[in-house]
């Protein structure tokens, strides 16, 4: 088993499960949409595999059928703000040329209006939040960019950590026996404490030094 191997399968057993991170993605359009009073929320993540954004939650308007629907990156509004990462809030998307129609109908529900914001983490952008249809009542300010922007921030987080539970699983799910055994025990150490917790940290060090001793970092 290879150092990465180790890595990915420590990952898999101390991280959350990717269930986890879905509902707190799912809670994050849920809060967003109810704060804008807004008819729909969603979240759509980049599977840099296939170059295609792909719905990981959705709140309100097609919340029953849009989750795992993928559309090309470089189409439509959220193209755009992936690609440029810049926020974009348009009272009137078809009056935008960045709008693409074909896509909106693809999913069922066609928006007036929407506010998206890139999903930034480090040097990556990982995804987009967009919340559709506020109240036209309503006059647009900074400061909800600035909310919009809050919920952004810990909407990457949840996604960075989905794609790293992903990654850890695809690992496990292709490697061989060990990585998985490695993956339980270090699920089953992570649930203590104190010096009993420090102790399954040394003891997962020299696990690393005896399955992987030719695999030095550096």
């Amino acid at each position: 088993m290879s150092r990465d191997e180790l890595r990915a399968a420590v990952a898999a057993g101390v991280l959350a499960s990717e269930e986890v991170h879905r509902e707190l993605l799912q809670s994050i359009v849920e809060v967003a949409r109810a704060m804008f009073a807004a008819r729909a929320s969603s979240i759509v993540l980049l599977d840099e595999a296939t170059d295609e954004l792909v719905f990981e939650a959705v709140a309100g308007e097609g919340s029953d059928t849009l989750i795992g629907q993928r559309f090309p990156s470089s189409k439509g509004i959220s193209g755009w703000v992936l690609v440029t990462r810049q926020p974009l809030v348009l009272e009137d998307v078809s009056q935008d040329p960045r709008f693409a129609r074909d896509v909106a109908e693809s999913t069922g529900y066609v928006p007036q209006g929407l506010m998206a914001v890139p999903l930034l983490h480090e040097e990556r952008a990982l995804g987009v939040l967009s919340v559709l249809d506020r109240p036209k009542a309503s006059q647009f300010t900074l400061a909800e960019m600035d909310l919009l922007g809050l919920f952004a921030g810990q909407a990457a987080i949840a996604l960075e950590l989905l794609q790293r539970a992903r990654r850890a699983r695809s690992v496990l799910a292709e490697g061989p026996e060990e990585v998985a055994i490695v993956a339980r025990l270090a699920a089953a150490l992570e649930l203590r404490e104190g010096t009993g917790r420090e102790a399954a940290i040394r003891l997962l060090h020299a696990l690393e030094d005896v399955i992987a001793p030719n695999d030095r970092d550096g």
